[in-house]
């Protein structure tokens, strides 16, 4: 990088400070903060949650998978992601958007204590909260790499530097400043993408390589072909289960964009415009990947560092500057909205139960406690990236697929199938099931069994097990041991676009902890 570069950088840097600065001026209380007071346009909606999807483990740890395996790595991500946000469109975003319309909640998880019950919502928020600072922990780190591949800056300094300015503009802007600083960065990435794959489309030509002929060549021998290595059909069966989950609002941030809109309609129409990016603009990204083993030589194992060699030597000064605020527009945008969520569920949902002082909590002492979370979130997450290259993680994309994809299931399915009708008899036994359980086969695949069984457990198997186990647990235990009361129902009822009337009223949230016993 020189002066070109870096001032790119640091002008994209000011401007997001710029934005949340601006974005303060719209937050008055709680919900503005979390959900954006349910002003957000569908289309600005659906532009955030495609934005918040994005992480620069697509620029590392998934430039390896294309630079070793091929579309493979469309196949089975991005696809996946777009197939799952399209079913979730109907399925999951106009239920969660009357989370906020008609239970008033501002967190995803508040709703689960008159759901199921307290104990049920603690066990998931928790959980989830820890999944995330693990999940965020690797979006830092896979950043961090990448600024060190172009400035030298050390993986540590990475970290802080991008963790600093995300707090900035995250936590004084809440919601409204993560969606606004993410349609910039839907603007830059827009550029920054089609610069990388003109570069590419130009580099080949004057290697008299055209588009259909470079499949042809030795180095993409296999590269063409959508199932390879470990990321076979099972694989992409569990993965579309995954996302469909975990895209929809299972990890959180992704469901606070469905409750920003005005109406269950426009979160669908939001929905599907983040499926309809899904499907067609990661093929713009991964070309270049496809093509990167004709074009350099990659210095790690697992090809990681590719696309970050082939950025370096085809872009000019300027564009070279563009492509790695690229980097970071993905990883902000994710790393701010997960914030944003976690802040959400520890203010709404853990802090009440925690302290007496949290339920009297107003809208101003609720807004500082919500900023403060946010704060101590990020630092956490940073302190976890500074370990993800550790034997613990192993690397960025074990910390993406294994921990968080395998992970996920145990957590999200109870809150996602706890919108609808269907699961109705499933009630608080058959979420702490197969949370609990999901959790205990997580450990046994990837741990114990390891140590037994040669050369490991399949991956595919890692992420699919703890999934299928929860999803039949949770189903199984609701149809043995029905909790279907009246007023479980009658939330379900108001979800699910019923339930007008006064007999289908919610409940008035119970006490957050349990009255004292008497001696």
């Amino acid at each position: 990088m020189n002066g070109l570069d870096w001032a790119v950088l640091i002008g994209y840097f000011g401007v997001m400070v710029a934005i949340g600065v601006w974005s303060h001026k719209r937050v008055d209380n709680v919900s503005d903060f979390f959900t954006a007071g349910g002003k957000m346009p569908w289309w600005l909606s659906g532009i955030s949650h495609h934005m918040s999807g994005y992480s620069a483990v697509m620029f590392t740890g998934y430039a390896g998978i294309a630079y070793t395996y091929g579309v493979t790595s469309f196949v089975t991500w991005s696809f996946p992601i777009a197939l799952g946000i399209a079913i979730g469109s109907k399925l999951f975003a106009p239920r969660i958007n009357r989370l906020r319309s008609r239970l008033h909640v501002a967190s995803p998880l508040e709703y689960l204590k008159n759901r199921y019950d307290l104990r049920t919502q603690q066990a998931l928020a928790w959980s989830g909260m820890l999944l995330k600072i693990v999940d965020v922990g690797a979006k830092w780190a896979a950043i961090a790499t990448l600024l060190s591949v172009f400035t030298g800056v050390s993986l540590n300094q990475g970290i802080l530097i991008t963790g600093c300015i995300t707090a900035v503009y995250c936590t004084i802007g809440g919601l409204w400043a993560d969606a606004l600083t993410e349609l910039g960065q839907f603007v830059i990435q827009l550029l920054a993408g089609v610069a990388m794959f003109v570069a590419v489309v130009l580099k080949l030509d004057d290697k008299g390589i055209g588009f259909l002929e470079a499949w042809d060549q030795p180095a993409l021998h296999g590269h063409d072909k959508p199932l390879v290595g470990p990321y076979g059909t099972v694989f992409l069966l569990a993965f579309l289960f995954i996302k469909l989950f975990e895209y929809n609002g299972g990890m959180l941030n992704q469901a606070q964009r469905y409750m920003a809109t005005g109406s269950a309609h426009e979160a669908e129409r939001s929905a599907r415009l983040s499926a309809a990016l899904w499907l067609v603009w990661p093929v713009v990204l991964f070309f270049p990947m496809w093509m990167s083993p004709l074009l350099v030589d990659a210095q790690k194992p697992d090809g990681s560092d590719s696309y970050g060699l082939m950025t370096e030597q085809l872009l000019p000064h300027g564009l070279l500057g563009l492509v790695i605020v690229g980097f970071f527009s993905h990883t902000m945008a994710m790393c701010s909205s997960d914030a944003n969520a976690i802040a959400a569920v520890f203010t709404r949902d853990v802090a009440p139960v925690l302290s007496k002082q949290a339920r009297a909590w107003g809208e101003r002492k609720g807004l500082i406690a919500a900023r403060v979370t946010t704060v101590v979130f990020l630092g956490l997450s940073m302190a976890v990236a500074t370990q993800v290259n550790s034997p613990t993680f192993k690397d960025i994309i074990t910390v993406v697929i294994k921990w968080v994809a395998g992970l996920m299931g145990p957590i999200a399915i109870p809150m996602m199938l706890g919108l609808l009708r269907p699961f109705r008899r499933s009630g608080p036994t058959a979420a702490l099931t197969s949370w609990s359980l999901g959790l205990l086969v997580f450990w046994l695949v990837n741990y114990p069994i390891n140590w037994n069984v040669d050369g490991g457990v399949p991956l595919q198997y890692q992420v699919s097990v703890p999934l299928a186990v929860s999803l039949v647990l949770y189903v199984l235990v609701g149809y043995l041991k029905p909790e279907d009361t009246p007023e479980r129902l009658a939330v379900i009822e108001r979800i699910n676009g019923g339930g007008e009337g006064a007999s289908a009223a919610v409940p008035e949230p119970r006490e957050a902890v349990p009255a004292p016993v008497k001696d």
